[in-house]
């Protein structure tokens, strides 16, 4: 049962604690559809009422260091949630902590890894290679353009090799 619930939070038990996102969402940074990635929803309220919807971390602080690219609305932020990477429940981004660059993949790639615990981030950093465990504070815009950056870097070698491959075959 729990192995069920680790792969498919559309099966927990508590509904409640889970994101609830609406099947048209699109995460207004990549334009995805965000109900087709449940584990890695994050969300962003503001203080009007308005809702954005993210299919991961990373394109949550895409949005939240830079509202006015991604959104023609005024964006002052009321809460964020995030979705913890183990129990797949949704907690307050501020009281989380963050593992970065580690070997996980969310559907855009490198992902940046929210938990509720700070033993269990610590455990996924030793487990997945990951290089530090921050607090929501500490993903300041400096240390977010550097992943950001790498995770360019390693799209752009992913693209490199398809090419090379398919230009050798071809």
């Amino acid at each position: 049962a729990v192995s069920l619930y680790l792969s498919n939070p559309l099966l927990a038990n508590e509904k409640s604690q889970v994101i609830d996102v609406p099947k048209d969402a699109k995460c207004p940074v990549c334009g995805m559809y965000v109900a087709k990635y449940p584990k890695w929803v994050a969300k962003i309220s503001t203080k009007s009422g308005n809702s954005y919807y993210f299919d991961g971390v990373k394109d949550m602080l895409k949005f939240y260091f830079d509202p006015s690219k991604y959104s023609k609305n005024e964006v002052s932020i009321d809460e964020i949630t995030v979705t913890d990477y183990y129990f797949l429940e949704a907690i307050n981004a501020k009281n989380a902590y963050f593992v970065v660059d580690s070997n996980v993949h969310g559907p855009m790639g490198k992902e940046i890894i929210p938990f509720k615990d700070e033993t269990q981030a610590k455990k996924f950093m030793q487990d997945h290679f990951g290089k530090k465990v921050l607090k929501f504070e500490e993903l300041d815009k400096t240390i977010f353009e550097w992943i950001t950056l790498q995770c360019d870097f390693f799209a752009l070698l992913v693209k490199l090799i398809f090419y090379k491959r398919t230009t050798i075959i071809s």
